[in-house]
């Protein structure tokens, strides 16, 4: 790959109703090596990608400024942490209070994650707990109390994993 940003294609990612990013190759390469490993020097990405120095940190400001990446993070292993028990809760909520039910879920301590979906339920909720015990009052103490849920439904993680 080289330094000039117009020779390669370029390729829209993008959710409907959002500002679309124009990535490249280069660009696409660059946020691949920096979710395998966010702690990647701007030299080492430059040499990955095989662009200089110069163009890596415009490129990655740009692709900062652009929102494409949203911040650097660190991957943990619940396990370790003392979170072994974990679920997906199903939630199904009143119409019109998905807002409010969303910032309510994302308050409670143990919630990792909560995605708007199109099912039968209305959103699902990733837990993290330290038991049983403590799963059990996070889903019936805390989230069944947000207003405008009106059921949960919880499934129980047995063993996971992420992809590339």
């Amino acid at each position: 790959m080289n330094d000039d940003t117009t020779s390669t294609p370029q390729r829209r990612v993008a959710p409907p109703g959002r500002r679309v990013a124009q990535l490249d190759e280069t660009d696409l390469a660059m946020v691949d090596a920096l979710r395998a490993d966010g702690r990647l020097s701007v030299r080492a990405l430059a040499e990955q990608t095989h662009i200089s120095r110069a163009n890596a940190y415009a490129r990655l400001e740009r692709l900062q400024r652009d929102g494409v990446i949203t911040g650097f993070t660190v991957t943990v292993d619940p396990d370790r942490m003392g979170l072994a028990t974990s679920a997906f809760v199903s939630v199904s909520i009143e119409q019109d209070s998905w807002r409010r039910v969303a910032q309510g879920l994302s308050e409670i301590p143990g919630v990792q994650r909560v995605a708007l979906v199109g099912a039968e339920f209305d959103i699902l909720v990733q837990v993290r707990a330290h038991d049983n015990h403590e799963l059990r009052d996070v889903v019936l103490g805390q989230i069944q109390a947000v207003p405008g849920v009106r059921a949960t439904r919880t499934w129980l993680i047995f063993d996971e994993w992420e992809t590339a």
